[in-house]
């Protein structure tokens, strides 16, 4: 298999492979819980340092499991780093981890985890499969807050709220109210305007897509070079 660069490891967790827009995977708790921007990016820190640190495990030990147990060992990898997350948020964050409930242990259980871990980080050393789990952690991050935030607008006319349920009594200040008086739009905060807010993003990612090869394409018209053969008609005196 081809090494890939640290640019391209870079461009697929971002953008070309991004785990929520083009995967689709976790899909699960990514739609329960992006009522909030606080959700959403709660979840994405949890995520992050369960796929950083499985993707660097699973890299380090890839030259001395058998393909008998490949799988299993994996998922015990996994499932030690939720654990050790959830004893942190349980520690630091307690009542932002009550709010998420199921979704932080059902992180075992995410796709995008589990997959980078097997398509990526048990075949690649160290620094490609750190670069590949921040960057693909990165990209499922952005997803979860431009979600969250979506909803969290159309749901309820403000953002940042709640903000102390991660980063402590000061960030009590954070909210900003948008609109006065705002009556709750109650379809964005529910499960069906997840569904609606993430085809919108996927509409606008392919729009981009689209734009951008579109572009391309036009700087890779054939352009003819050499002398060209010009037929003269008529009478020269």
């Amino acid at each position: 298999m081809a090494t890939k660069s640290l640019r391209d490891i870079t461009l697929d967790g971002l953008w070309k492979n991004n785990p929520a827009l083009v995967q689709l995977l976790g899909l699960c708790p990514l739609l329960a819980v992006t009522g909030s921007v606080v959700n959403a990016l709660g979840l994405a820190l949890a995520t992050m340092m369960v796929l950083v640190g499985s993707n660097l495990s699973v890299s380090l030990i890839r030259n001395h499991v058998s393909d008998a147990v490949r799988l299993p060992a994996f998922v015990m990898i996994i499932a030690s780093f939720v654990t050790v997350t959830e004893l942190v948020m349980q520690a630091f964050t307690y009542e932002l981890y009550e709010v998420l409930g199921i979704f932080i242990p059902l992180i075992v259980t995410n796709c995008a985890i589990l997959g980078r871990a097997d398509a990526f980080a048990s075949k690649n050393g160290l620094l490609p499969s750190l670069v590949d789990g921040v960057m693909m952690a990165l990209g499922f991050a952005v997803v979860l807050i431009l979600l969250g935030a979506m909803r969290e607008i159309l749901g309820q006319g403000e953002i940042f709220g709640n903000m102390d349920l991660l980063f402590g009594p000061a960030a009590a200040q954070w909210k900003i109210e948008l609109v006065d008086g705002y009556p709750d739009f109650l379809f964005a905060i529910l499960p069906p305007g997840a569904f609606v807010g993430m085809g919108l993003l996927i509409a606008v990612k392919n729009i981009i897509d689209d734009r951008i090869k579109r572009a391309a394409d036009a700087k890779k018209q054939p352009v003819e070079s050499g002398s060209k053969r010009v037929r003269v008609t008529g009478k020269i005196s």
